[in-house]
């Protein structure tokens, strides 16, 4: 059953009215003009299948519920490797990849038609239409027959049976098995099956699924971005960045060599999906091809007539005529297209986050983000102010160590914790003067 077109107005003013329902309704337009083949592939991995089935098939109804319809390629690795032990067969590994015999590959076709019936189902459970594909989309070849056995690398995919079934308002469902000329099926690596379906859609979004919902660093905290232009060769070179990390990044950045700049990859949690889609802070590992961000300690050094243009467009308001000349620049953080930048100033004794800019795009792209990383990591104690009523706040809120209400500003600061500098530092940050003409 598709839902009604009522339904989903109905949902998309809900989400509207929310705490960020501005930003949610500007990602939910920008998805909505594309060719829905082309929104999203999203990769959901063996292991969510077995154990968040149903968060998974939550979160991909309500995409189609607000009328977005990703293309779905799902794993079975897990229920492979118990099918194979009950059954008594050895499969050994060479170069990451299952060697796959005759009797393997039965079992993997038993395995992913049984866990592709089972999401299928559960989709169809939440009221939305899905279509599930265990063979024919993805044409390959013998990666090395002798070597690896019936282990396939893609060469085409059928992309017209994707736009039918999106067309008819299903949600397709894969299955990462391939057919090689002459019919036979061949067991396709998941990461090479996903990143043959972007090739050929070319999507906005590539999203993969996973438990821990994202990469963390070395201390085992999520990333929220990953900018592969500045942060790429840094995490190469890392020593705590090893294994399977490794070979995801490595993978990531391939895939998204292939794929417009506007295009970016997430890795989060069934329950992280619609956050990391809808809203700027997101829930999960946003990574995109993205470019470098430039650091100044001088406005001589800055394009006067971009930056302008960046605050004005951000905000949507006009400068003061001498805003320039007053600025006093600490540290600037742009990226190099002058998209996205973070202006810290010095107050008094401390560091002012005078301006945090970034075209709507550019937050869609992660930039802003990245921007807010690179600043918060070089100034581990500055002040900033907002509106009250702007919806931006709910960012602003978790990234912030405390904030305080003054008047019609929110004044929020990171890493100040003796109170007397906190009292004194809000009321000088609140009496600043505006910087826009109305």
């Amino acid at each position: 059953m598709t839902p009604s077109l009522s339904t989903r107005q109905t949902i998309v003013e809900l989400l509207s009215n929310m705490q960020d329902g501005k930003e949610i309704r500007a990602y939910l337009q920008r998805f909505s003009a594309l060719d829905q083949s082309k929104f999203a592939v999203i990769k959901v991995g063996g292991a969510i299948l077995q154990d968040q089935l149903k968060e998974s098939a939550d979160a991909l109804a309500f995409l189609h519920t607000v009328g977005l319809t990703p293309i779905v390629i799902h794993g079975g690795g897990p229920q492979l490797d118990a099918v194979l032990a009950e059954r008594g067969i050895d499969t050994p590994r060479i170069d990451g990849l299952r060697v796959t015999d005759a009797r393997t590959i039965d079992a993997a076709r038993d395995v992913f038609i049984g866990e592709n019936i089972k999401l299928v189902e559960a989709v169809r459970a939440e009221g939305v239409e899905a279509d599930g594909i265990v063979a024919g989309v993805i044409e390959a070849d013998y990666l090395d027959k002798e070597k690896y056995g019936f282990v396939g690398e893609p060469k085409s995919v059928r992309l017209g049976m994707l736009k039918s079934i999106v067309d008819s308002g299903a949600v397709p469902i894969l299955t990462c098995l391939g057919i090689a000329p002459g019919g036979q099926l061949l067991n396709i690596n998941g990461d090479s099956a996903t990143r043959a379906l972007v090739e050929a859609l070319q999507p906005m979004k590539v999203i993969f699924l996973t438990g821990v919902g994202g990469l963390l660093d070395r201390r085992g905290v999520l990333m929220q971005s990953i900018n592969l232009a500045s942060d790429y060769e840094k995490l190469m070179k890392a020593d705590w960045v090893q294994g399977g990390m490794r070979l995801k990044l490595q993978e990531i950045k391939r895939l998204l060599e292939t794929l417009p700049l506007t295009s970016s990859v997430s890795i989060t949690t069934p329950q992280g999906l619609i956050r990391e889609l809808f809203t700027h802070g997101g829930s999960g590992t946003l990574i995109r091809m993205g470019e470098p961000i430039r650091t100044f300690t001088s406005k001589t050094r800055l394009d006067r007539a971009k930056t302008e243009a960046l605050v004005e467009s951000a905000f949507g308001r006009k400068l003061r005529p001498d805003w320039w000349d007053r600025l006093e620049i600490h540290q600037a953080y742009i990226s190099e297209t002058y998209r996205a930048g973070g202006i810290l100033t010095k107050v008094d004794d401390f560091n002012y986050l005078d301006k945090y800019a970034a075209l709507e795009e550019a937050r869609g792209e992660g930039l802003a983000r990245t921007v807010w990383r690179q600043m918060s990591k070089a100034n581990p104690v500055f002040w900033w102010r907002s509106r009250t009523i702007n919806g931006f706040n709910a960012f602003y809120s978790e990234a912030a160590t405390g904030s305080v209400k003054k008047g019609q500003w929110t004044v929020f600061w990171i890493g100040e914790t003796d109170w007397k500098r906190i009292e004194r530092n809000a009321e000088r940050v609140a009496a600043l003067p505006p910087s826009f003409t109305t």
